[in-house]
């Protein structure tokens, strides 16, 4: 099955170098190229049009793309940043299930975790865990240390719903109520994700 044009164009942007640097980071510049470039693309992804991307490695992860990280570009702040991470949560399960994973190069795969580690589950949770190991420890001694931190943002996410079932730092974007341990949690340093 030849790879859509549109997956292929997601994939080639999101993994340039360029745009690699500014994959974490609050940038307004690189938050309108995608709304310009993808995000109908990213709505059709998210009304199930592209459903059928599910087939191979490469369709699979730009599926998980644009559900998933575009999302929290398209809608900083708002509740439709996480709209669809049911959407991208069970796609991730899918693919992962029939070893497209493990077809994919391993900062690609980062990416075909991250639904998970973006759950507010703690099953998701812990298996995204046990996935950060494993390719941290299949990773090479030059990018060790780029999965060892992987790694442990993995672990730091699944310790805050371990301890409140959800992401705090969520709260008031979608209109929930902190509870006091909430408040303590947000209001130390670098809490939140």
């Amino acid at each position: 099955m030849a790879l859509p044009a549109a997956a292929d164009e997601v994939l080639e942007f999101w993994f340039s170098t360029e745009n690699s640097a500014r994959w974490f980071a609050t940038d307004v510049a690189f938050d309108a190229e995608i709304r310009m470039r993808f995000e109908n693309v990213a709505a059709d992804a998210g009304a199930g049009r592209l459903d059928d991307w599910i087939e191979t490695p490469q369709s699979w992860l730009a599926l998980l793309i644009l559900l998933d990280q575009f999302p929290r570009n398209l809608y900083r702040r708002d509740p439709h940043a996480w709209a669809q991470d049911i959407n991208a949560q069970r796609h991730a399960l899918s693919g992962i299930a029939k070893g497209h994973d493990q077809a994919l190069p391993p900062i690609w795969r980062m990416f075909a975790y991250l639904p998970l580690e973006h759950a507010e589950d703690i099953g998701l949770q812990q298996r995204s865990v046990t996935l950060f190991e494993a390719l941290c420890e299949e990773a090479s001694p030059a990018e060790r240390k780029q999965f060892e931190g992987f790694f442990d943002y993995a672990r730091r996410h699944c310790e805050v719903i371990a301890r409140y079932g959800r992401f705090p730092h969520r709260n008031a974007v979608l209109g929930r109520v902190n509870t006091p341990e909430e408040i303590r949690y947000l209001a130390q340093p670098d809490a939140g994700f």
